[in-house]
């Protein structure tokens, strides 16, 4: 297959909420859409980059450069399966950048040989569990409140936003309003070691798990922590690769991963992590990054690998939007369909995605003479 270049848009869909972390509030979703033109039709792909560099390195402008100038040119000629990971190698960084790439390579790939995503990748399940991730807010009525509708709604699995001040409370009222419900924390790297006699004070709550208590790149901190509080440590930001997942577990700072394709560089390296966690025995659930029912496709597809012991992010679409680029996702019975079709198995509404579409460029692949 040949890449003859990819229509990337900038688009931006409201949140049917404000989603609040520690890491700042979002009211709108602004995303790099890809189109990918080959010789065997097109595919989609999703860069997960946010608008500014507070998650991780990447940002969305700096995304769509470095695509411009480093990524495409870097595809031209016969492209295999995983030839995408291999020809953007010597480029370092940008996982974000490189997993929208990928993703989209791959997507045109699956559609015209008619194999789904969830095949490809080792798919064991037709439908996963769903959690659901609630973010910080206000008060903790209002908190309760969209837990209570969450739990209606028949998720199974509530993930509370954490961050100082607004950590051991909250777990408390939901655990006391709500009982034995699988809850979890995700402090997106919000406290110090120095926290951790803080940080204990939520081991009387059963909690699966505290998702990414510490800076990213303190696997030493992760792993004192393990020794100091009952609660199973989860990292998110620190796993970047097959190679940083296996050192954590080698170290001891972890007992749960969260995969995200995006900050890995795509659902190759993303499929590569599970099997290292396989291999040790350690559990992986699918983090999510507020996706487009795009991105979303891949995450359910991923999630359905045999090593994802624990319900994921994996929300039905309207956890987020009021309407999907996609046809939405829904929860049946606490799960999500893995997409059955080739590829992917969605595509966007293409009048929706007109209407929503800020700007489009279109890239060509390989180095232009």
């Amino acid at each position: 297959m040949e890449l003859h270049g990819i229509e990337v848009r900038r688009v931006a869909l409201p949140l049917v909420a404000p989603f609040r972390t520690s890491l700042g509030r979002q009211t709108v979703r602004t995303a790099l859409l890809l189109r990918a033109q080959t010789t065997l039709g097109e595919g989609w792909g999703e860069c997960v980059a946010e608008d500014d560099p507070s998650y991780c390195a990447e940002y969305l402008d700096g995304a769509l450069d470095v695509m411009r100038r480093f990524l495409l040119p870097a595809l031209g000629g016969e492209l295999g399966a995983y030839a995408v990971a291999e020809r953007l190698a010597p480029i370092k960084g940008h996982p974000m950048a490189k997993a929208a790439v990928e993703m989209a390579v791959l997507d045109a790939q699956l559609r015209g040989t008619g194999l789904s995503f969830g095949g490809f990748l080792g798919a064991v399940r037709s439908a996963v569990p769903a959690g659901v991730s609630v973010g910080i807010m206000d008060r903790i009525p209002e908190l309760l409140e969209a837990v209570a509708g969450y739990l209606a709604q028949g998720y199974l699995r509530i993930k509370l936003k954490i961050e100082p001040g607004w950590d051991v409370e909250p777990v408390r009222a939901v655990r006391e309003r709500f009982g034995d419900i699988d809850l979890q924390v995700d402090a997106n790297t919000a406290y110090q070691l120095r926290d951790a006699r803080h940080l204990a004070k939520l081991d009387p709550f059963d909690l699966l798990l505290i998702e990414q208590p510490l800076p990213e790149d303190d696997l030493l901190g992760h792993a004192a922590l393990v020794r100091s509080i009952r609660t199973p440590i989860c990292l998110d930001e620190s796993i970047t690769s097959a190679r940083a997942a296996a050192h954590a577990i080698a170290l001891g700072a972890t007992s749960v991963v969260n995969i995200k394709p995006g900050r890995v560089g795509g659902y190759l390296e993303a499929r590569r992590i599970h099997d290292v966690c396989v291999a040790h025995g350690v559990p992986v659930w699918a983090g999510g990054m507020l996706e487009t029912g795009l991105g979303r496709a891949a995450n359910v597809a991923l999630a359905a690998l045999p090593g994802f012991a624990l319900p994921g992010d994996t929300s039905a679409s309207d956890r987020y939007y009021a309407r999907d680029v996609t046809a939405p996702f829904t929860l049946v019975d606490g799960h999500v369909r893995v997409p059955e079709g080739p590829g992917l198995g969605v595509a966007p509404d293409q009048d929706f995605l007109d209407e929503i579409t800020i700007a489009t460029d279109w890239l060509p692949a390989g180095r232009q003479r």
